[in-house]
C-alpha cells in the first residue's frame, strides 16, 4: 500500500487487539493470527475489508518510522510515562493562586496609578514578582481564559474590568499578596522603560582636623622683667 496513513483513520493497535507498547514479536503474531482468520480464502471467517484493514495495520506497525507517525498522530508518547507530582502538586495549588491574586494586583495598581500607560511588559512584570517564567505563563493563562487580564497593541498585559471586580471582591490581604513582591522592584522611567533603582550614596566623612604645632613658652625670665616693670 503506498498511503497506509491517508483515508479514514484507523486504529492499527485496536485493529489487530494489542497495545501500544506491544513489541515486534507480539506484533508479528497478532496479525499472522488475524490474516489467516480474515483471509478471503478461509470459507469460514473470510472477511476482505477486515483483512485489508489488518494488513495497513501491520505494515504502519512493523515500519519504525510510520508507527513513530502513527503514535505522534494518536497522541502517544512511548517515551514518557505519565507521572504524578505528588505533594508538591497540592503545596502548588495554593502558591499558584496566589500569584494570580498577585499578578491582579501588580496590574490593578498599575491602572490605578498611570491611568495614561495602564499596562506592563512581560518583562517588567517579571522584574516585580517573585515567581519563575513558567510561573508566569501559567497565571497568565489562567487569567486571560478568565478575561481577568487582556494586552494590548504592544501585547503588554493589562487588567480588565472583571479582573477589577474579581480583585474588588476578593479584597485580598498584604500577606497574601507581598510575598511574590520583590524587595527592590525596577523603577519605571516616563517611557515606560524599567530602570534599576540607584541608592543615594553616603556622605564621606570629614577628614580630622590637621593638629596645630603648641606655641614655644616664653622664658621665666622675661615674664618677671614685665612684672616688675608693672610695680
Amino acid at each position: 500500500m503506498s498511503a497506509p496513513l491517508a483515508g479514514k483513520f484507523q486504529d492499527h493497535y485496536a485493529v489487530l487487539g494489542i497495545d501500544p507498547t506491544a513489541d515486534g514479536e507480539r506484533l508479528s503474531a497478532a496479525y499472522a493470527k488475524l490474516a489467516e482468520k480474515y483471509h478471503p480464502n478461509n470459507p469460514d471467517t473470510g472477511d476482505r475489508e477486515k483483512f485489508d484493514a489488518v494488513n495497513m495495520a501491520y505494515e504502519v506497525l512493523s515500519d519504525p518510522a510510520l508507527r513513530k507517525e502513527f503514535d505522534k498522530l494518536k497522541g502517544l508518547d512511548q517515551g514518557e510515562e505519565p507521572k504524578f507530582t505528588g505533594v508538591g502538586f497540592f503545596e502548588a495549588l495554593g502558591r499558584e493562586n496566589n500569584l494570580r491574586v498577585a499578578v491582579l494586583c501588580v496590574l490593578y495598581d498599575r491602572r490605578r496609578t498611570k491611568p495614561s500607560r495602564p499596562s506592563l511588559s512581560m518583562r517588567q512584570l517579571e522584574s516585580t514578582l517573585q515567581a519563575t517564567e513558567e510561573e508566569l505563563n501559567f497565571a497568565l493563562w489562567y487569567l486571560k481564559k478568565r478575561s481577568y487580564v487582556g494586552q494590548d497593541d504592544k501585547s503588554s498585559l493589562l487588567i480588565n474590568v472583571e479582573g477589577m471586580d474579581f480583585l474588588e471582591t476578593l479584597r485580598p490581604g498584604a500577606d497574601v499578596v507581598m510575598p511574590f513582591i520583590k524587595a527592590a522592584p525596577l523603577a519605571v522611567k516616563g517611557d515606560g522603560a524599567p530602570v534599576t533603582v540607584v541608592e543615594p550614596a553616603q556622605e564621606e566623612a570629614a577628614p580630622p582636623p590637621t593638629p596645630v604645632a603648641p606655641k614655644p613658652l616664653e622664658p621665666v625670665q622675661n615674664i618677671l622683667r614685665r612684672a616688675r616693670a608693672r610695680g
